[in-house]
């Protein structure tokens, strides 16, 4: 049974961009792995960019200062 995690921030992702990972993730896994898309499970986990960080600082602040090239 396979258990995929997606992680982001929580940054206005639609239900039906949700939807399209669910489903492109679970092709994805029926087709290269040969699995039973019905136990194949993906979660979704988004995290405030309070609660994400790398180079040392929060998310949320580095875009703040204009610091990432992620900003949405």
């Amino acid at each position: 049974m396979p258990f995929v995690k997606i992680l982001f921030t929580r940054e206005g992702v639609t239900r039906e961009q949700k939807r399209q990972l669910i489903k492109g993730v679970t092709d994805v896994i029926t087709n290269v792995l040969n699995k039973d898309p019905h136990l194949t499970h993906i979660a979704i986990e988004e995290v405030d960019t309070d609660n994400w960080g790398y180079a040392g600082e929060q998310t949320s602040i580095l875009r703040e200062q204009g610091l990432t090239a992620d900003k949405k």
